[in-house]
């Protein structure tokens, strides 16, 4: 069955939340949005992206990591409209730690590494910077700390997809920058109680729990897929 578009919003319990206030209504009117890159897209993840099996399956690693410097790349001028041009951002990371690794991984992450993410809309009658955001992925910002389920493709670190970049501030897995704003833990609870009763992603299995919780459930995740002789 093909995943719809308000299937992927209800999953996730972040999305519900946004959604009931009208912030991702108001990030999907332009298309801007969805120009990104991977991790932010909303209809397709370049890999599954949303359980513990996933991500042991498909991602060379999973760090907790923080963005330490960013700055504008690949601008794209427009001759007409509103928008001036449009910018992705390259953002250097800190790793905190490395929660996970392949036992054969593409390529060995470092104490920094580097991601694009969503950058700025700059308006053409104002000067104006905008953030660019979809409603299915966080921004990734400095000042904030992310669980990060990373894939070396093409060259370059990019995450699993939406859900492989978790906002993680304070040690809280679901606190902190999601769709460029700050969320307590507080808040995306709110949001499960609108999400899908069958999401059984990683982000919802320890919703408010620190990073051992996430070693927990890889590890079982792991154990199981060698049970079954993956």
């Amino acid at each position: 069955m093909r995943t719809t578009l308000t299937d992927r919003l209800t999953s996730s319990p972040v999305a519900a939340l946004l959604a009931l206030a009208g912030v991702a209504a108001g990030v999907l009117v332009g298309h801007g949005g969805l120009d990104t890159v991977v991790g932010c897209g909303i209809p397709s993840d370049s890999h599954p992206s949303r359980t513990a099996e996933d991500w042991i399956t498909n991602a060379d690693h999973v760090v907790v990591a923080t963005p330490t410097a960013e700055q504008d790349t690949n601008r794209r001028n427009f001759a007409k409209g509103p928008v001036q041009y449009r910018t992705d951002r390259a953002v250097t990371f800190r790793t905190d730690r490395i929660l996970w690794s392949s036992s054969n991984p593409r390529q060995r992450i470092g104490q920094d590494f580097d991601m694009v993410s969503a950058g700025w809309n700059v308006y053409r009658d104002s000067g104006k910077r905008t953030k660019r955001t979809t409603a299915a992925a966080p921004r990734l910002e400095p000042g904030h700390t992310y669980l990060l389920a990373l894939r070396w493709a093409s060259g370059q670190w990019a995450v699993l997809g939406e859900g492989a970049a978790v906002p993680f501030d304070h040690q809280t897995v679901g606190q902190g920058e999601w769709c460029g704003r700050t969320l307590s833990k507080e808040d995306v609870a709110r949001g499960e109680r609108f999400s899908r009763k069958d999401d059984h992603s990683l982000e919802k299995a320890v919703h408010g729990q620190d990073e051992q919780a996430v070693i927990r459930e890889l590890e079982r995740a792991n154990t199981e897929s060698r049970a079954r002789g993956n």
